[in-house]
């Protein structure tokens, strides 16, 4: 269900909601290496920054969800152990913002092209982010499309920059690898840097979870600065059941089992 929803299944009886914190992230995926169109995102990781500063995830988050998911700034929640707190959600910085666009030589307004998929949420979501960038300078043009034709365009890298989320695995690698590693299946950022590549494939080859930790500390830093996806928020997994139903849990994989499960 829609987070919307919540107060009146909440006021419901006859209803009961359960709740988890999602694995994924919903993010805005940037365009970095193959904009045909050459962007303004593509030319700079400081105009990236700049639109990163311009955002309040905690704002979208209130706005949008009426407080009840988390905002992030990472591929994983700040719940998850790998969670690098070194690096938390900065706060929005308009006046820095502009310096960085200023610095990367940039007129205003900045205008780029947002690939939305349809639906009530991506919607509200992009034009509150839209209103926030642009009292940074940027002037944010959303364009809506069916889900599908969203991924074929992003996958034939036409589009500037993209709001899509990911469902998440348990495993950072599966949140990270497949999204950021040169030429990887879901890199369509178009993201390449041998560095973050180095560190992606060395957190692959240890089990021990601190030194695991410590290479995806390297990693973070590089792609906080770079900046070829902007993550912002982690979801609720929200799901609504009758009363009678005893047992039942979700997970945060946002797979419903009905093992155990009974009526009263």
């Amino acid at each position: 269900m829609l987070a919307t929803d919540i107060k009146d299944v909440r006021a419901d009886k006859r209803l009961k909601l359960a709740t988890a914190l999602e694995l994924g992230y919903m993010s805005l995926i940037i365009n970095t290496g193959n904009d045909k169109s050459k962007g303004p995102l593509s030319r700079s990781a400081m105009v990236r920054q700049a639109l990163d500063l311009s955002i309040d995830r905690e704002a979208v988050n209130q706005v949008v969800f009426n407080g009840e998911f988390t905002p992030g700034n990472q591929w994983i929640s700040p719940e998850h152990p790998y969670y690098q707190k070194a690096f938390p959600v900065k706060p929005r910085d308009v006046t820095r913002a502009k310096a960085l666009l200023k610095q990367a030589g940039e007129s205003l307004p900045v205008t780029v092209d947002v690939m939305v998929p349809l639906g009530a949420e991506n919607e509200a979501v992009a034009q509150v982010i839209q209103s926030m960038a642009a009292e940074a300078g940027f002037d944010l043009k959303i364009r809506l499309l069916e889900f599908a034709t969203s991924l074929k365009q992003a996958q034939a890298g036409e589009y500037q920059m993209f709001l899509l989320g990911w469902s998440g695995r348990i495993d950072p690698d599966g949140n990270s690898y497949g999204f950021l590693h040169t030429k990887a299946p879901q890199n369509e950022a178009y993201y390449s840097n041998p560095e973050a590549d180095k560190a992606l494939e060395d957190a692959r080859l240890i089990t021990d979870p601190a030194q695991r930790k410590a290479i995806y500390e390297k990693l973070t830093k590089i792609a906080l600065n770079d900046h070829p996806i902007i993550y912002l928020y982690h979801r609720n997994i929200l799901v609504a059941h009758t009363a009678k139903l005893e047992g039942y849990k979700q997970i945060s994989d946002g797979l419903v089992r009905v093992v155990g499960l009974k009526f009263k």
